[in-house]
Formats: C-alpha cells, sequence, structure tokens
C-alpha cells in the first residue's frame, strides 16, 4: 500500500467517523446555544437512538437508513419530555445543578435500557454491508459513503431551518439574546423545547449511523461519545455550527491516522491533545468570539 493511498485512507475513514461526531456535537451545541445548559448525558440520546433503530430494524427488516427517520421522531417526543420536566425546572439556577441532573440522566438512561434491552454487546448488519465501491485506488464500503451523504442532508436541512424558518430565525435571536428575545415576543420556552428535541433528534441520527457503521452497542456506550462532542464543541467554539462541523472532522482524521499509525490505544488520546493544544493556543476555539 503505497503513501498516497494509505493518507486517501486515514482521510476517508475520518471523515466517516467526524460524520458521527459532527451529528452528535452539532445537537450538543444546538441546545447549548439556546439554552446555555450543560447536558452530559447527550451521548445517552446517542444510545437511545441506536436500540431504537436496532430494535425496529429487527422487528421489521426495514432498511436502517430507513428507520433513521422514526428514530428521530422518538427522540424528538423524549428530548421534548426531558427538557420540560428535568431541564426547565432549574433552568437559571446555576451550572452545579445543570451538571447533577445530566449525571443523574446518564444513570437513568443507561438503567432504562439495560432493563429494556439487557446490557449485552450488540451489533447489526446493513444491507449493505458486503458491498464496495472503487474511488482512485481505494474500496470504499457504500456504508460509509451512504453515512457521509445522509450526514450531509441533515446538515443541510438543519441549516435550512435555522436560516429561513420563522421558528429557525426565532431560536438563533433566543440564542443571541434571550432576553432581547423575550422582549420582541419571542416564546424562549417553545424555543427551548425545539432546540432540545432537535438536538436529541441528531444525536439519534448519529446512533443509527453507528450501528448502521457495524459498530458494537451497549447501554453504556454513550458517555465516551458525549465526553468527544464536548470537546469537539470546545474546540470549534461554543455555540459555533460550522464550528463543530470543522472539529468534529478534525476528531476523526487525527483519531483514525493515530489508530493507523500509533496503535488504537492512541485513538482517543490524540484527539485530547489537539484540544489542549488548541486551549492553550486560542481558549475560544477556532470559530469562537475572542472577546467579550
Amino acid at each position: 500500500m503505497g503513501e498516497l493511498e494509505i493518507f486517501l485512507q486515514i482521510l476517508f475513514w475520518g471523515l466517516y467517523a467526524g460524520c458521527i461526531y459532527i451529528l452528535l456535537a452539532t445537537g450538543l451545541n444546538l441546545i447549548f446555544g439556546v439554552m446555555k445548559i450543560v447536558n452530559f448525558a447527550h451521548g445517552e440520546f446517542l444510545m437511545v437512538g441506536a436500540y431504537v433503530t436496532a430494535t425496529v430494524f429487527a422487528l421489521t427488516g426495514l432498511n436502517p437508513y430507513v428507520i433513521i427517520l422514526f428514530s428521530m421522531v422518538v427522540l424528538v417526543a423524549i428530548g421534548a419530555a426531558v427538557e420540560r420536566f428535568c431541564f426547565r425546572p432549574i433552568l437559571g439556577t446555576g451550572k452545579l445543578n445543570e451538571i447533577f441532573l445530566s449525571l443523574g440522566l446518564i444513570y437513568l438512561f443507561q438503567n432504562l435500557a439495560a432493563l429494556i434491552w439487557t446490557d449485552k454487546w450488540q451489533s447489526i448488519q446493513s444491507p449493505y454491508a458486503s458491498i464496495s465501491i472503487p474511488i482512485g485506488p481505494l474500496n470504499v464500503p457504500l456504508d460509509y459513503i451512504i453515512i457521509i451523504v445522509v450526514t450531509a442532508i441533515i446538515l443541510a436541512g438543519l441549516h435550512l431551518f435555522l436560516k429561513r424558518s420563522r421558528t429557525g430565525r426565532a431560536m438563533r435571536a433566543t440564542s443571541q439574546n434571550r432576553k432581547g428575545a423575550m422582549l420582541v415576543g419571542i416564546d424562549v420556552e417553545r424555543m427551548d423545547v425545539f432546540s432540545f428535541s432537535i438536538g436529541c433528534a441528531l444525536a439519534a441520527a448519529a446512533g443509527t449511523l453507528w450501528v448502521v457503521s457495524g459498530q458494537v452497542f451497549n447501554p453504556y456506550m454513550g458517555s465516551i461519545p458525549a465526553v468527544k462532542a464536548f470537546a469537539i464543541i470546545i474546540l470549534g467554539g461554543l455555540g459555533s455550527i460550522p464550528g463543530a462541523i470543522i472539529g468534529g472532522l478534525i476528531y476523526g482524521v487525527a483519531e483514525n491516522g493515530a489508530a493507523f499509525l500509533l496503535g488504537g490505544m492512541w485513538k482517543d488520546a490524540v484527539s485530547f491533545i489537539i484540544l489542549i493544544v488548541v486551549l492553550v493556543v486560542r481558549p475560544t476555539g477556532l470559530f469562537g468570539e475572542s472577546g467579550e
């Protein structure tokens, strides 16, 4: 295998892995941007989305890329309930309350998932698992190409929603100035529900793509992706969706490059080394505001 082929393989695999991180981090950034809350349980929504997809796939045999829509709808409902009954009562009471609540939600979702689906590692096989597409010197799994395309479609839809729709513009206004949005008649609590639900739907999409790509999952698999999602939004800049996209791609390429060149044990470490360097050089992140 030549050096160019190795480089292209690392780049492409990093792009595919980055797509899952991008969806998770974008949802987390959307929630933080509007509500300014710290939700460490965000990875559990990815985990639930993975189980919803796997369960529907096992029961119906539907194409998992179609099930992604159902999984997103289910997580919209769950996200709305969590926002209304968990985060809304403590909103504005202090970050410590938010952190402890989100930690409690982690254990709640993990144990409920273990009760419903058991705690054994599971996986599903995509109907396209055996198909590869030749692209230059590489034979690329069809699933990876579909994952990249699906991620691009979801992000494009989110961009259009935030830029063109009335609700999207109201969410952006709430993110920029919550009190100002209230003064001009925007129902900020309604925007909170929308942002949290959409963020959970993006996590569900990430969970679906996680299982479709052939990765194993269990009720406790959401914690590491959630930590990485937080690292990505810090890397890209808090509240910046473009930053989450760029950060996710950087993490995907860095992880796969480290796994290939240094061994699997360095996969997670290199990502956080990048985060430390960025925080030292530019504490606000790549796309964060440099001043108040």
